[in-house]
């Protein structure tokens, strides 16, 4: 029998009992119930039928989702805990998240007050005291955490991404050099297997193909006892004696959270696809307070407009000979610094234009020539120092969207990812068959200014460096389509210092956690250079730990 499967034996009555006069206790109230493993029930909250009359799985926390914050809370709560820990999985084999495709930094902490301090300034008073403090502290044990678990890495004073943190120059440049990062070779895909392995020994069981949860509450006390799970085709019940952590990542994948919580429209994210959200229905059914479901982090995506390939994509020209326009074929921004700090350029496309009634950067097009065109790949291959997202070469099969980018930009040409034409005014048509604002006479208007800057080597509106200033040849002409939405969103439930959600009154509901990207807590701005590991990191040691000191709901009253 698996070790996880429910055992006979146990009464309902009194976790019943319990449960009408209980409360909203943190400890569990009495003893519940297993019969056989099988089907199972449901009924009113009323005569107690909500709860399952049997259990095809048990253990002592549950983890719903396998990316990085899933890892740390099985690891924490399994080694330190002593706890018998049970993961569910979306993905059909494997997992890891976005955690597993992305660059693999996280933050080390080099000096705790000014971190703090700095963690205040970012985010403009959005961030609760409580909330930095209980992070600062966890975060500066990552490096004793690093090495527990045998991770490789380096500590740098430089990210991949630029100088840290995001915002050092704040308050007279008081915050640079508050935090460090680590440089991991091979990036997520590195320390997904290093830490998978140690999850792996803990005797850490996973289950994958698990959709469409829901967390079963006890209607009196408030306590979040289990889930419902859909494995394959079958629902099945998990029990958890003493609590869930939900780590299922954002909603980058689900258009109608896009468009209720974003601030610009489209997005379209270039990460692991099966982060469509399902946590927030989860958490909203249970009364859970929803907090920085604005926060995103990212720059910008090259968006293939392919209905097979739905999803976007890094992108970066081998020569200067291009120029950004807006949708009505304006340029708007100095394209090679494009507005961005490392994480939060999509900031730039939420200009609002109320004469289209819409966001009239989203899509931004790059337009560029034949000898950019030939210059060398645009997109990122696998085997490239910096292969990370969607196409790394080390996904399975079954989880990799694409192979990565071809080596002379023909396989993206044929498929509609880069449109080609003989003339700038051709080359418009084309783009109105996408976006019928694009206009042609201020697209070739806009054209001819550029090359005149380009020869006079010197751009007075935006600003652009004149080394970068670089004349587009006399075609044919090419372009490709940019929008927000390289990496992911951070909004999710809310939660206290000790990662437990929280109700829309501040009240925990007792035995319900959450970690990583579902429900980070950084607001304003993305603030905090690796944070997305480290959020990780910290909030699923803190949930993994604080979950495993609970008595079993199901224990029997003496």
């Amino acid at each position: 029998m698996d070790k996880f499967t429910n055992h006979a034996g146990l009464s309902r009555r009194s976790f019943l009992k319990g449960a009408a006069v209980a409360g909203a206790a943190m400890a569990g109230t009495a003893a519940l119930a297993g019969c056989t493993s099988g089907a199972s029930a449901t009924g009113s909250a009323g005569s107690g039928e909500w709860l399952p009359t049997t259990w095809d799985y048990e253990c002592d926390v549950l983890i719903i989702g396998y990316g990085g914050a899933g890892m740390w809370a099985s690891l924490v709560a399994a080694d330190e805990g002593g706890s018998e820990v049970l993961i569910l999985e979306k993905a059909p084999i494997e997992g890891g998240g976005n955690s597993r495709i992305n660059n693999g930094e996280w933050t080390v902490v080099a000096d705790p007050e000014r971190f703090k301090a700095y963690c205040k300034a970012f985010s403009h008073g959005l961030m609760e005291d409580t909330m930095i403090d209980a992070y600062v502290e966890e975060a500066a044990r990552h490096t004793e955490y690093a090495d527990k678990y045998g991770m490789s890495y380096e500590v740098a004073e430089k990210a991949l991404a630029g100088t840290i943190p995001e915002y050092h120059f704040l308050d007279d440049n008081a915050y640079g050099g508050c935090i460090k990062i680590s440089s991991v070779e091979g990036f997520g895909m590195q320390t997904y297997r290093e830490l998978d392995a140690q999850r792996e020994s803990l005797g850490v069981q996973v289950l994958f193909d698990c959709h469409d949860e829901k967390l079963i509450q006890n209607p009196e006390t408030k306590e979040i006892v289990g889930c419902r799970t859909m494995i394959g085709g079958e629902e099945k019940t998990v029990k958890a004696r003493k609590g869930v952590i939900l780590t299922t990542g954002g909603f980058e994948f689900n258009e109608d959270l896009h468009r209720e919580y974003l601030k610009c429209y489209p997005w379209h994210f270039e990460g692991w696809r099966y982060n469509t959200g399902d946590g927030i229905k989860m958490v909203e059914e249970v009364g859970a307070k929803l907090w920085h479901m604005s926060m995103v982090i990212s720059m910008s995506s090259m968006y293939t407009r392919d209905p097979e390939n739905d999803f976007g994509v890094d992108a970066y020209l081998p020569t200067n000979s291009y120029f950004y326009v807006n949708r009505l074929g304006k340029r708007y921004v100095n394209e090679a610094a494009n507005g961005e700090t490392p994480h939060n350029g999509w900031h730039v496309y939420t200009q609002f234009n109320d004469e289209i009634d819409d966001y009239d950067r989203i899509p931004t097009w790059v337009v560029f020539d034949e000898t950019n065109f030939t210059s060398g790949k645009i997109g990122v291959s696998q085997g490239d120092f910096f292969e990370c997202g969607n196409m790394t070469s080390q996904l399975p099969d079954e989880l990799r969207d694409w192979d990565g980018w071809s080596e002379d930009n023909m396989v993206e040409l044929e498929k509609g990812w880069i449109t080609k034409a003989d003339t700038i005014e051709e080359l418009a048509e084309k783009m109105q068959e996408w976006d019928h604002w694009m206009d042609a006479e201020t697209l070739k208007a806009t054209f001819d200014d550029y090359q005149a800057i380009c020869e006079a080597g010197a751009d007075p509106k935006f600003e652009r460096d004149p080394e970068t200033l670089q004349k587009l040849d006399g075609g044919p002409y090419y372009c490709y389509t940019l929008y927000p939405g390289s990496c992911s969103t951070l909004g999710g439930p809310k939660k206290n210092e000790h990662a437990q959600v929280v109700d829309v009154r501040g009240e925990v509901i007792p035995r319900l956690y959450s970690a990583g990207s579902f429900g980070n807590f950084q607001a304003h701005s993305y603030g905090i250079t690796g944070g997305n590991n480290s959020e990780n990191m910290v909030w699923g040691r803190i949930a993994g730990r604080h979950a495993s000191t609970l008595e079993n709901w199901d224990a029997e009253k003496k």
